[in-house]
């Protein structure tokens, strides 16, 4: 019998592992993969040079390709695997921007609306996976995979992101939640971690 479609998103913070794991997740069951368009983004190197300047220009950015991406997995026949959601760009970063001073209540309700309105034409995830990490991980993560853009990013500011999961986390209801570990998780190498891996996740690839 076919396996139903299901569509599996893996978020978390910089450095988190969201790749390493979508990657496996991929290459183990067969599945696609969706990328964030990171590389693409025009306004990210800007962005990181100068945020309150930029900071509208390249949420507005990510949110139109996240919807496309968004709509691209939902035609996909099969199950599918997306590292990092547009619930994120909104509930995450927008949200820290617009705290954080760099981004403006006009800019910020503007963003809302289109954000809001476009997630009313979206199907939620049958799967979230949540990926928890020390600050301190981060950082030796973000530094071994040296991305240029993110290799400055401030210690307050991942802090920051953190603690914006944890509050999305807890009001999130969307679908069912597998919450990881992931400084602490070897999946790659370990038995132990994998097993229990793919325990928690088959029911949603199978």
């Amino acid at each position: 019998m076919a396996s139903k479609k299901r569509f599996i998103a893996v978020a978390g913070n910089m450095g988190a592992g969201k790749t390493e794991l979508v990657s496996f997740l991929c290459r183990r069951y067969g599945l696609k993969p969706f990328f964030e368009p990171n590389d693409t983004n025009p306004y990210l190197a800007d962005f990181y040079a100068d945020m309150p300047k930029w900071a509208f220009h390249s949420q507005i950015y990510f949110l139109a390709h996240k919807f496309r991406l968004h709509r691209e997995l939902m035609l996909e026949p099969g199950t599918v695997v997306q590292d990092r959601t547009i619930y994120e760009d909104a509930e995450i970063f927008c949200e820290n921007l617009r705290r954080s001073g760099m981004i403006s209540d006009r800019d910020y309700q503007t963003y809302r609306e289109l954000y809001d309105t476009t997630c009313s034409s979206l199907a939620p995830p049958d799967l979230m996976i949540f990926l928890k990490c020390p600050i301190k991980t981060l950082k030796k993560r973000i530094q071994q995979r040296g991305r240029a853009m993110e290799m400055e990013v401030p210690t307050d500011y991942l802090r920051r992101l953190n603690a914006l999961y944890e509050e999305w986390r807890a009001k999130y209801t969307l679908s069912p939640v597998i919450e990881l570990e992931t400084d602490r998780l070897d999946y790659l190498t370990d038995l132990v971690d994998r097993l229990d891996l793919f325990r928690q996740i088959e029911k949603y690839v199978t």
